[in-house]
């Protein structure tokens, strides 16, 4: 009988309680960065009433992200070119060291970009971070610094990959998909030890997070139904096959932008550039804006008044009052009343939301592949999550001709569940952020699941066709 290493379970217990704490901090930190960017630069604080830049005068939408991304593309070249530079968090994993001021400022430099309203993700930021404070812990313990110790080595390849879980944990409270990111993409080994590790540092870091600035909805998902119905299971077959498609493509369009990156002198005029055409493209579509929120709200908002035959979704007036619809409208950006006004969908109704959600589709993934390629470092998770939502809300629209009993909401739930999973091939740890993010009831795991079933067999047959 192998003898027990106590010495091994302290050391993981410190880990996962200590470090998780500590990250958890650090995602708190870095939230509030954002929320000091977003004051400064656009004058608004993101939130469940305000999901976007919607109040922001067009010339200042314009100059921020301009400036943003300008200042951000000099400070990368100099970063790049001049120093050690920072590896991906999957580099770190597998022994690539996180240099601590780097990182520091690489990881603020994402933020900074985001909160002046460049259309790129937010996530990688306190994973990175997370990555490198687990390095700093592992060698304070000495673990895995010692030549010959092949499972020491395993054992600081786990902490670091579970730390960078825990990052994406703390900053969205969202622990199951912390846990899952560490095991499924990361590590791609399923074991008990470390689903219970991983687990247990993203929610000692989700909690201490959470503690420290309160619990905030980051998506509502008021206007859904409250039960799921046999109908969404077909919807989510259909869905699914749509969102594997529209996944597989825009998970092959990041990666060309992301191996096309300038490493010269370019980054510093291609990044201003990029800057000036999200802030035009903002004048029309100001949802554009930001790491997705605003344009995954757009999906998830949208509500069609319950007839005689449907299941009783309803909206309230918290929630249309701060429905990007309802922000549209007020700036003649948008038809948003005709989702509010209390009248049934009529087809010339039906064409102006279509026209709204497939701009805000077509403008969402362009711009931040545009991004990407123009150099600035983030992430896809929360741009894919829009790009989900968009797509099922245009699909639930015309599915509610069909089958009313269903809500739009539910339908852009799904979508936005199954096209993350379909991009980031990661179908466990893409379905409970979602579920996560939008605090969805348990019973909707069921259509939510069989269409990121779906959408991760057709979108990995896809990318294999596509090489």
């Amino acid at each position: 009988m192998e003898k027990t290493d106590w010495k091994r379970i302290g050391w993981l217990t410190a880990a996962a309680l200590v470090l998780g704490a500590i990250i958890g901090a650090c995602a708190d930190l870095l939230t509030l960065l954002l929320y000091g960017v977003e004051y400064m630069m656009l004058g608004f604080i993101e939130s469940e009433f305000i999901p976007g830049a919607f109040t922001v005068p067009a010339v200042r939408r314009i100059a921020s992200v301009t400036l943003g991304l300008g200042v951000a593309g000099v400070i990368w070249y100099l970063l790049r070119t001049k120093t050690e530079k920072v590896p991906s968090v999957k580099k770190a994993v597998n022994g690539g060291r996180m240099p601590f001021w780097q990182t520091i400022v690489h990881v603020v430099l994402q933020i900074f970009i985001v909160g002046s309203g460049a259309s790129i993700g937010r996530e990688v930021a306190p994973r990175e971070l997370g990555a490198m404070l687990a390095q700093r812990f592992c060698d304070i313990f000495h673990i895995g610094d010692g030549e010959g110790d092949a499972h020491g080595v395993l054992d600081r390849r786990m902490v670091v990959a579970v730390a960078t879980g825990a990052g994406l944990g703390g900053v969205y409270n969202a622990p199951l998909a912390g846990m899952f990111f560490a095991v499924e993409i990361l590590l791609v080994d399923v074991t008990l030890e470390k689903v219970a590790f991983g687990l247990g540092m993203s929610a000692t870091a989700a909690f201490v997070a959470t503690a420290i600035k309160g619990e905030h909805m980051f998506y509502d998902i008021g206007a859904m139904q409250m039960n799921s119905t046999p109908s969404l299971m077909l919807f989510a077959l259909l869905c699914g096959t749509a969102c594997g498609v529209v996944g597989a493509l825009f998970r092959k369009g990041s990666q060309w932008a992301e191996s096309h990156k300038p490493t010269g002198r370019s980054l510093m005029w291609q990044m201003p550039i990029a800057g000036l055409v999200t802030g035009l493209v903002s004048i029309v579509v100001p949802q554009v804006m930001g790491n997705g929120r605003a344009a995954a709200q757009l999906g998830f908002s949208t509500f069609i008044p319950e007839t005689a035959d449907t299941s009783g979704a309803a909206q309230s007036a918290a929630s249309a009052a701060a429905s990007p619809w309802t922000f549209l409208a007020g700036s003649g950006g948008a038809p948003g009343s005709v989702v509010n006004a209390g009248t049934p969908l009529e087809l010339n109704r039906l064409w102006m939301l279509l026209g709204v959600l497939a701009l805000t589709f077509v403008a969402k993934a362009l711009v931040t592949l545009m991004t990407i390629r123009s150099g600035a470092s983030g992430g896809v998770l929360q741009p894919g999550i829009a790009l989900g939502s968009t797509l099922g809300t245009m699909l639930g629209l015309l599915w509610l001709f069909v089958f009313p009993v269903d809500s739009v909401t539910a339908c852009a739930l799904i979508g936005a569940a199954a096209l993350l999973s379909a991009s980031q091939q990661a179908p466990l740890m893409a379905m409970c952020l979602v579920m996560e993010l939008t605090e969805a009831p348990i019973e909707f795991f069921v259509p939510v699941g069989m269409a990121v079933a779906v959408s991760v067999f057709v979108s990995s047959g896809l990318l294999h066709r596509l090489g």
